[in-house]
């Protein structure tokens, strides 16, 4: 790129420049803040990818002054070892940066700021502005042709790219060095001015432009005189231009850099950090702005300790829960997995008791019953029993669920017995409560989808639920919990995994065909992130493990391995055949549990456990 500045001209208004008493004022509060922080790189400016020593910061303010003084005083052709189009831009390094642009606005002693204009001089751009390595950004120029620099648009200004990128490019805010070539009246400079020629100088002007850029950034502050971050929309000077990758990169850092300082119980720069994050993920687009923006008002939360209302209303969990079955195939793969591993376990059964930990509206049962019912040899006589938490409202939802099932076992012809229990905890429950039969009269299944990591918030919790499912006997033990590590002890280790886990999550719902259903779902995931990153102690129930931690506690608590079978990964794969084709979701096997996952990166998990006494597993993987 190319830098000239043929019409840069001077400003004698000292309110719509940076020097005059606006800059003294700026220079003091820059001194003010220095003497409040250590003598190390100034924290704010460094997550936005500026080196600056706050030791610093006094010197680096009078360069601003003075740099901004030359620039209001050179005549237009004035300084033609400058002429030529080069953009200088966010440097890293301010003060370094600084230093060379007064040194070449301050000519050689042979040189006449009168005379013609000199050669054209290429200088070096630095666009470390990013805090990421220079080889990573994609900048381009826009220029206009020389025979429409005499003409003013009306509107918005029609620009020719002189680059092909294959991003979303979007212009950087902020100040630019740039020329103007509109008429204005000539003014004079006062007799005591430091030049001893009258100079004619157009008034500046620095515009905001119209776009998504302008709200990236926060306003500059009030000492600043008339700086702008806008880039003006009738300037016809080169437009510096950014892809959105990198601003994305940034969105992420600042993310990083503030969930630390949480970390670091310094809630200062946290609180800096997560306004800067909010600005910063407007000018994302798609799962990247939602997700940050949930990951924003979590960390906020956490901050000024607005912790959310726990736990939620029934009826709106429900409604959410059901948004997020017909959005995407998680919880479908969830029940489909688990049912085909029950049926399986089932075979040969006359009477079937299911033991369902995770009830909500019994979307899971149609099927099994459907699959029974079809079963050579007649159904089985198919008792369940629904665990749930109480309703705020005091309606019997659970009994509502029985009701619908009831109908459903009448209509194809399947002998039903239902049963609900209230429970606010699965530590609540004791074996005797659920009339257990003997395992010669009835064979009995245990299923839990994304429950038992609740569990992990109440110390004993776990240890106890598997006490009393020991005691049940069961064929079957049926499992599904998220593929992820969100009860690490340390908060910037979960903050990192939970980021990485619902930015993937996210991601997978872009192309849901319902928009609706995937607002919803966003917001059912989006109060897990809030759980998860805002809440500690026992309000922190979103406590998701792996897969080879889940294995290890059912291990240790004297549960072994069932594996599914071959039928439960076809079920899977047609599932996802039938769901959007299956693009960008895969099904995979680990040491016979399977993983549900988005390109590659595992998302949930299925496995079933049975009770170590009881004999050998009922089924293994042929593929």
């Amino acid at each position: 790129m190319k830098r000239d500045n043929n019409h840069l001209q001077p400003n004698p208004d000292p309110s719509s420049s940076l020097g005059g008493g606006t800059s003294a004022g700026k220079a003091k509060l820059w001194v003010e803040e220095a003497a409040q922080q250590d003598c190390g790189m100034d924290e704010l400016l460094a997550v936005l990818g500026y080196k600056v020593k706050t030791s610093d910061m006094a010197e680096v303010a009078q360069k601003l002054e003075q740099l901004e003084e030359v620039m209001c005083n050179v005549q237009d052709d004035g300084i033609p070892h400058l002429a030529s189009e080069t953009v200088h831009f966010n440097p890293s390094d301010l003060s370094t940066w600084l230093q060379s642009m007064l040194s070449e606005f301050n000519p050689p002693s042979s040189f006449d700021p009168f005379g013609a204009a000199g050669t054209a001089a290429e200088a070096a751009v630095d666009d470390s502005f990013l805090g990421g390595p220079a080889e990573s950004s994609t900048l381009s120029t826009l220029d206009f042709e020389n025979n429409n620099r005499q003409h003013q648009k009306s509107g918005q200004q029609i620009f020719e790219e002189a680059s092909c990128s294959d991003y979303d490019l979007k212009a950087i805010p902020g100040k630019a060095i740039y020329s103007q070539n509109t008429q204005t009246q000539p003014q004079t400079h006062d007799s005591s001015s430091s030049s001893t020629h009258n100079i004619v100088k157009p008034e500046k002007r620095l515009k905001s432009t119209s776009g998504s850029h302008s709200d990236i950034f926060p306003p500059p502050p009030a000492g600043a005189g008339g700086a702008s971050y806008g880039i003006p929309t009738d300037s016809i000077r080169p437009v510096v231009l950014v892809d959105s990758q990198e601003n994305g990169i940034r969105l992420v850092h600042a993310l990083m850099a503030c969930a630390e300082a949480v970390q670091q119980n310094n809630l200062n720069l946290a609180e800096a950090l997560v306004k800067q994050i909010g600005f910063l993920a407007i000018s994302q687009a798609g799962a990247m702005r939602k997700v940050a923006t949930y990951f924003a008002e979590a960390l906020a939360r956490r901050i000024y300790r607005l912790y959310p209302q726990n736990p939620l209303d029934h009826s709106l969990s429900d409604v959410l829960h059901m948004h997020f079955y017909e959005t995407c195939p998680y919880l479908k793969f969830a029940h489909f997995t688990a049912n085909q591993a029950i049926l399986e376990a089932f075979e040969g059964k006359k009477r079937v008791h299911v033991i369902d930990f995770s009830m909500n509206q019994g979307m899971q049962w149609p099927a099994l019953m459907q699959a029974l019912a079809l079963r050579p040899g007649g159904p089985p006589a198919f008792r369940l029993t629904g665990i749930g938490p109480p309703s705020h409202d005091n309606s019997d939802h659970l009994q509502e669920v029985g009701w619908k099932l009831a109908q459903l076992a009448e209509t194809i012809h399947v002998e039903f017995e239902y049963r609900g229990f209230v429970a606010n905890s699965l530590a609540d429950l004791d074996a005797s409560m659920l009339d257990l039969r003997p395992t010669e009269v009835e064979a009995v299944a245990v299923n839990s989808v994304f429950e038992l990591h609740k569990l992990l918030a109440r110390p004993g919790a776990i240890d106890k639920v598997f006490s009393v499912v020991e005691q049940m006997r069961p064929e079957i033990v049926t499992i599904v919990e998220q593929e992820a590590n969100h009860n690490g002890p340390v908060f910037l280790d979960r903050f990192t995994e939970a980021l990485h886990y619902y930015s993937t999550l996210f991601d997978s719902l872009e192309g849901s065909a319902s928009s609706q259903d995937k607002v919803m779902s966003e917001v059912y995931l989006g109060k897990q992130i809030c759980n998860v990153v805002a809440c500690e102690g026992v309000d922190r129930v979103e406590r998701h493990e792996s897969l080879t931690q889940w294995r290890n506690r059912f291990v240790s608590a004297g549960f072994s391995p069932v594996l599914l079978g071959s039928n439960a990964f076809k079920q899977a794969s047609m599932l996802l055949a039938l769901f959007a084709g299956g693009d960008g979701y895969g099904v995979e096997e680990n040491n016979g549990c399977l993983m549900l996952g988005w390109h590659n990166r595992p998302l949930i998990t299925t496995s079933a456990w049975k009770p170590a006494n009881n004999t050998s597993p009922t089924s293994t993987i042929t593929y």
